[in-house]
This record gives structure tokens, C-alpha cells and sequence, in this order.
């Protein structure tokens, strides 16, 4: 697995990205001063950016890679947090190694997400798969999808290392469509409403409820709160932007902000 490092202070944070997305999917919030404040960790989960591309997408498998990782970097237990897909992982691995799992960042993800969710990831997916001319070509395109209320510098360092080059300047995203769709499926399926209420640990839950695609966020305020209000010790705080913007720009201040006063930091 690779991953990337941001010292800084205590305690650790493992950040997780979303379905198709990359280490760098956080460096609004690298940005926004998460690091230095915390000691961050953001991976590159199976099959994305520079990390292995096996054949089993299962959240187990996913689950297993972090503890492997957390193994390896001799990391007892964390904080743990995510974005999207990485969000509900977070969940997985609380409810099923709780030992590992300090207190739980849940980035705009919840038991229930929209109903048309798998629609609605649609205009993400859509860029998987395609081969474009060049990457100014292929940031051109990422730059007219329905959620993309606003450009942000911080977010190109997200989609180069979405993609890889080859001859003639040509780029492709590293994702492959089955395999996300495989996460996806597989991610859905799960009890999550078992597994949230077997979880003890503190949690914070940060909520884009922005329009994402079809008119609707991709978690609508009430599922957030269902969500919240099943859960041992959660918090909610509400974030300007959309599903994707909300981790840039203003959102990506308030989510930093959110999480100090949720680890305690003298910073707050």
C-alpha cells in the first residue's frame, strides 16, 4: 500500500478517500492546517493511485489492508477517518476491530446514503475507463461535472495522481470501472445498521449536504442525523459545499476546525 505522511502533532490521524479517489483527495484539508496540528496519515486504498491492484474489493479485504498497514507502521490504534467510501470503511473497521479504532472521522457517509446513490455516482464513474488526449484534456472534463461548484488549486494534485501517462501524453484513470463497481456493490450490501450499533467509540460525522447530481445531496441531512442519533457518542457538524467540494475551500476550514474541537487540541 502507499500512502502518504504529514507530521505533525498528536494524536495520529488514518485518513481513507473515497470510492475512486486518491491520497491526495485531502490536501484541502492538509491545506487548511490538519497537518501540522495532527499527525496524518492518508493511504492509497487497494486499486487507486500508487497502491497494489489485487482482485477482491470486499470491504474485509479493504479492512484488512489498514490493519496490515497500521501493522506495519506499528501503530496500535488511531483515529480513524474517511471520506465517501472511506467514511463507511472507518465503520467497518470500528465495528470490526474496535481494538484499532481510537475515535472515528466520518467525512459524508451514513448508514443510509441517498436511495439513487448508484445513480447518482454516475458522472464520478463516467470518467474511468476513457483514454484522453492529454492531462489538460482530462482536467477539463473533471472540471464540468454537475458537483463541481467551484475550482480549487488544492484539487489537482487529486486528479494527477488519479491518472496515469502514457505514450504521446495521453492519460487514463488508474481505477477500473469493475473494480469500483465491485466496492461499490460490495459496500452497499453491508449491515450497516448492525454495525453502528455495535460501535462505543467517540465519533464525528461532517456533512456536505450540497447538491451533489439530480438535484440532491448524496447524503441528505436526515440520514446523516439517523445516523447520528443511532451511534453510542456522535457529533454533527454541517459543512458548506457538496459531497466533493465540501473538503475544499471554506468546507475544508470548517472540517479542520470541526475535527480540533473534536480531538481536543489547544488550537480551538
Amino acid at each position: 500500500m502507499h500512502y502518504l505522511q504529514y507530521q505533525g502533532g498528536r494524536p495520529s490521524i488514518i485518513l481513507m478517500h473515497g470510492l475512486t479517489a486518491n491520497a491526495y483527495a485531502f490536501d484541502g484539508l492538509i491545506h487548511a492546517g490538519l497537518s501540522p496540528a495532527f499527525n496524518v496519515f492518508s493511504v492509497d486504498l487497494r486499486g487507486r493511485g500508487k497502491s497494489d491492484m489485487p482482485d477482491n474489493y470486499t470491504m474485509s479485504e479493504h479492512a484488512k489492508d489498514i490493519v496490515g498497514l497500521m501493522d506495519s507502521l506499528q501503530i496500535e490504534n488511531a483515529v480513524i477517518g474517511g471520506h465517501s467510501f472511506g467514511a463507511l470503511l472507518t465503520l467497518f473497521l470500528a465495528a470490526n476491530y474496535p481494538q484499532r479504532v481510537d475515535r472515528l472521522i466520518l467525512m459524508d457517509a451514513a448508514a443510509r446514503m441517498h436511495p439513487n446513490t448508484k445513480e447518482m455516482l454516475a458522472p464520478a464513474l463516467s470518467r474511468l475507463g476513457q483514454v484522453y488526449s492529454s492531462f489538460e484534456n482530462y482536467l477539463g472534463k473533471v472540471k464540468t461535472a454537475p458537483y463541481m461548484e467551484f475550482w480549487d488549486q488544492e484539487m489537482e494534485s487529486y486528479y494527477r495522481a488519479d491518472v496515469a501517462e502514457y505514450d504521446h501524453g495521453t492519460v487514463s484513470p488508474i481505477p477500473q470501472l469493475q473494480n469500483m463497481m465491485s466496492a461499490v456493490n460490495g459496500g452497499l450490501s453491508e449491515p450497516w445498521l448492525q454495525y453502528i450499533q455495535t460501535i462505543q467509540q467517540p465519533a464525528l460525522l461532517l456533512n456536505g449536504p450540497g447538491v451533489y447530481t439530480m438535484g440532491a445531496p448524496l447524503l441528505p441531512e436526515e440520514n446523516a442525523m439517523e445516523t447520528v442519533c443511532m451511534m453510542k457518542d456522535c457529533r454533527y457538524v454541517k459543512v458548506p459545499g457538496n459531497h466533493q467540494t465540501m473538503l475544499y475551500g471554506k468546507g475544508a476550514s470548517v472540517i479542520v476546525e470541526a475535527i480540533k474541537g473534536f480531538l481536543n487540541t489547544d488550537d480551538v
